[in-house]
C-alpha cells in the first residue's frame, strides 16, 4: 500500500484486534465507514503502520483504511 502524508483514504471499519495491535486509538465511534479522509501523518513501525487524519484526534491502524487517491 502506497500510503503517505497527503493520501486520501476510505475508512473500511476496524476490529478490536486491529485497534489493540500497536495500541492504536479506536475510530469506531466517530469515523464513518465509506467516508474519505485526508492523511496528515504516517508512522511506520516494523509490524504495522499508524496514520493520523486531518481534523481528527488519534492514531489509527492503517489496515482500517483503503487508499483511494493522492
Amino acid at each position: 500500500m502506497d500510503l503517505y502524508a497527503g493520501s486520501i483514504v476510505r475508512y473500511i471499519g476496524c476490529s478490536q484486534e486491529q485497534i489493540n495491535w500497536g495500541n492504536n486509538d479506536d475510530p469506531r465511534s466517530f469515523l464513518i465507514i465509506g467516508h474519505r479522509y485526508y492523511v496528515e501523518h504516517v508512522e511506520h513501525h516494523s509490524q504495522h503502520t499508524k496514520i493520523e487524519l486531518r481534523g481528527v484526534t488519534g492514531k489509527f491502524n492503517s489496515v482500517c483504511f483503503q487508499v483511494v487517491g493522492k
